[in-house]
């Protein structure tokens, strides 16, 4: 009779998706109406509209 067990195999615990980074606006825009981003060597601008909406603009 053979008794030699298998080796145990781990099995990975699931990964959970990564949450995307959160960033208040007003923080963002230091109480101003729009903020300049550079992205990619093109500058976009981040601003405020009348209705309260943001707009990202290149």
């Amino acid at each position: 009779m053979n008794t030699t067990q298998q080796p145990v195999r781990a099995i990975p615990a699931p990964v959970a998706p990564a949450l995307p980074l959160r960033v208040n606006s007003q923080e963002l825009l230091r109480q101003g109406k729009s903020i300049q981003i550079e992205h990619d060597g093109k500058i976009y601008e981040l601003r405020v509209t009348r209705l309260n909406k943001l707009i990202l603009t290149a």
